[in-house]
């Protein structure tokens, strides 16, 4: 096959090198390179990577330069997502890799090009048709656990949940096709430098006999295994048809390069001493400084942390905006046509352009706001050390939405600061989540907030030192009226508990319940035992060792103030004797 696409790819350079000697047109050649973009399927089921190409094209245009036929030769590489190996309780996931961990592909396409010329500027468009040969990976994904018998031993079980199902070469054959722009930049009369963008995709099921598309044959996941899973069988978590997966090869490719023009005729867009037509005159307006601001839209309020980009005439400029939303300004700039953007969180604002027009005022300084429009809210947050009250940097934070249950991570700068994005009507748990230390579960809420009038949430995190007799209250933690069942948002408190224990596997804690003086005081004694014996029992079986936990209810013995029986106090009193704390055991 490389051997039939050689020889069709010289036939086709010959073809065209012939018609340059009858037609009055450019023949042109050009070898280019750049990023390959897998796109649709051919990223999610083959789990690609963005990779490279390079490559050469020869172009033919007839009389009118405008119209011609081109072809074009290119190596592809797009390598995959390496799977790292995923442990959990009594087990893990892994991937075997049998042969290279990439797509490989060759392909030759012959097809029309049409050509808009003006000055030194060209720009080309073209589509192409003919053949792709593929080279692709193969790999098996399994899940490996232990089952424990009665008798004390144990059974490791392996089963596959993917892999690839290709010929055994690993190789296929397909058609293909592209279609895209080059704009071309004229040095001279003979060489132009260029950048492009086109799509490539391969068609059809089959070449021949065989299939020409890449394939994986998996099950589907129905119940996600954790960190903290202990797997009894796989199909708990999979189910038991087997289902085929295929993809087409399908990518963006953009890159550069550069292509010489035979030939003595002197190129429409260059004239005699080789200068474009704007350089003719000469440009009597002055240079000017240029101040780019950024506003939320939503708010009007200056925004800081947007990356501005500045790109055209000699600048490409690119810094962050300030706390008063500037972005650093761009001295002494040339009149010509510049296109400025921002981004923040992965959202852009609309294009800014610059014309020669703007720069026919008075001012030395050139003022543009640019506006960001982002639907969601900005939660900055700081960590603190519980004991000093001094920011505390380099913590690892974890935001989690409580009704999707997407977790976010973050470490605190150099400053203690973290930022999370927060969609609207909504809500948050935030905690700290470092060996040694532990936080208390704050809640965030965007719910009952408007946009158009907020845009900041703010939040500061305590972080404590572990140490041996230390306590602490747990925030937010509630229970129903004359109940000790965990409710959901007490399972959430809960669950950072889990997480502190599970860091620190010498921790030794004592939880215990507390109640305040209303109501019988045997009655208190017994419901505040009750419920820290739920408590106990909610992190055993979230995997915390019973032996490593004291469940201890205290009812109205331990009153935080003199809220005693017979004493008139407010609901908020009340509430404050109303608690559930953990104590240090050892550690």
């Amino acid at each position: 096959m490389k051997r039939f696409l050689l020889a069709l790819m010289l036939l086709s350079i010959t073809i065209l090198a012939i018609a340059q000697q009858k037609e009055k047109g450019d023949l042109q050649i050009g070898i280019q390179g750049g990023a390959s973009l897998p796109i649709s399927t051919y990223k999610s089921i083959g789990e690609t990577k963005i990779g490279y190409y390079s490559g050469f094209f020869v172009d033919k245009y007839f009389s009118g330069n405008k119209f011609g036929l081109g072809v074009d030769a290119r190596y592809i590489y797009n390598s995959i997502n390496l799977q790292d190996t995923f442990h959990f309780e009594n087990g893990y996931i892994s991937t075997d890799y049998i042969n290279k961990s990439r797509f490989q592909d060759y392909l030759f396409t012959f097809g029309p090009s049409y050509k808009y010329a003006v000055d030194r500027f060209h720009v080309e468009t073209y589509i192409r048709g003919g053949l792709m040969m593929q080279y692709f990976p193969e790999y098996i994904r399994s899940v490996t656990y232990e089952e424990r018998d009665p008798t004390g031993g144990s059974l490791i079980h392996t089963q596959d949940i993917m892999s690839t199902v290709n010929d055994a070469s690993n190789r296929a054959n397909s058609w293909a096709g592209i279609g895209g722009l080059r704009f071309n930049y004229m040095l001279n009369k003979h060489f132009a430098l260029f950048g492009h963008v086109d799509y490539v995709q391969a068609f059809g099921e089959k070449f021949g006999s065989k299939s020409s598309r890449f394939a994986i044959e998996r099950v589907e996941e129905t119940n996600p295994i954790g960190e903290t899973t202990n797997v009894k069988t796989v199909w708990d978590h999979y189910g038991d048809v087997r289902e085929t997966k295929q993809t087409p090869h399908k990518t963006i490719q953009a890159g550069i390069g550069v292509k010489y023009i035979f030939g003595s005729k002197k190129s429409p867009a260059v004239k005699e001493d080789n200068r474009p037509k704007y350089d003719d005159e000469v440009k009597k307006i002055a240079l000017k400084d240029l101040q780019i601001v950024v506003k939320d839209k939503q708010t009007n309020l200056a925004l800081s942390g947007v990356t501005v980009s500045i790109e055209g005439t000699d600048i490409h400029d690119r810094s962050v905006t300030d706390a008063s939303g500037q972005a650093s300004k761009v001295s002494s700039i040339k009149p010509g046509q510049y296109q400025i953007v921002g981004e923040k969180n992965g959202i852009k604002t609309p294009i800014l352009t610059l014309t020669e027009t703007d720069f026919q005022t008075s001012s030395a300084v050139i003022f543009k706001e640019i506006y960001h429009d982002d639907p969601r809210f900005t939660l900055i947050g700081e960590t603190f050390d519980c004991a000093t009250a001094q920011n505390l940097a380099g913590i690892n934070t974890v935001l989690t939405h409580t009704g999707s249950k997407v977790n976010a991570s973050q470490t605190s700068d150099a400053e203690g600061k973290f930022i999370y994005q927060l969609d609207a009507q909504s809500d948050f748990t935030v905690i700290a989540n470092q060996q040694g230390r532990y936080s208390q579960t704050e809640i965030v809420s965007t719910k009952g907030l408007d946009r158009s009038q907020t845009l900041y949430v703010t939040l500061k995190l305590g972080v404590c030192e572990l140490v041996e007799n230390g306590e602490w209250v747990l925030k937010n933690i509630h229970y129903d009226f004359d109940r000790s069942d965990i409710r959901p948002d007490a399972a959430i408190i809960l669950d950072n508990v889990v997480a502190v224990m599970k860091q620190n596997p010498t921790l030794r804690i004592e939880l215990s319940s507390h109640t305040d003086s209303r109501g019988n005081d045997n009655y208190n004694l017994k419901l505040s035992q009750r419920r820290a014996d739920s408590a106990v029992d909610y992190l055993v079986a979230n995997g915390i060792a019973r032996n490593r936990l004291v469940a201890r209810g205290y009812g109205e013995t331990k009153l935080l103030n003199n809220c005693r029986n017979g004493v008139n106090c407010s609901e908020q009193q009340h509430q404050e004797n109303r608690r559930t704390e953990i104590k240090v055991l050892e550690y």
